[in-house]
């Protein structure tokens, strides 16, 4: 029995000793890694409404509604009118903006989505399209 406590002690002093691997959070952002898949951006002028991002959603968090293009020129194209994903249901899968066509969704390294409230985790157009913190770029082959 006393050699294993003897044992022990020398993990804790050993551990002890070492330099520490803690960060000073959030004086100090925690690097995270190229292909982390974070809190979604979205490029309004580029989404063209096709739906898809909805449809591929496997918990259903994305709303997604459209109007005709005002421009006569344009008939037939669709204006983007409202979108909102509720974080609260949303896995964060990356599914989204892989099926972009126009590559108007993308995913940021930005983790931080703390809130008092669920209603807080709606999040609508607007603040999906400010969202530029960490935009991870689009690399194409």
């Amino acid at each position: 029995m006393a050699t294993g406590l003897l044992k022990g002690l020398g993990v804790t002093f050993k551990e002890m000793l070492k330099p520490k691997v803690t960060t000073k959070y959030p004086d100090e952002p925690y690097p995270f890694p190229n292909r982390l898949r974070g809190i979604q951006k979205l490029y309004v002028d580029k989404c063209i409404v096709c739906n898809q991002c909805v449809n591929i959603c496997p918990t259903q968090c994305i709303t997604l509604k459209g109007k005709p293009h005002p421009d006569p020129e344009k008939k037939g194209r669709k204006v983007l009118e409202s979108f909102e994903i509720n974080f609260e249901i949303c896995i964060l899968c990356d599914l989204c903006t892989e099926v972009c066509p126009t590559e108007a969704i993308v995913m940021t390294s930005n983790v931080e989505l703390a809130a008092y409230s669920r209603d807080e985790l709606y999040k609508d157009m607007q603040w999906l399209d400010e969202n530029d913190t960490n935009v991870r770029e689009v690399n194409h082959p």
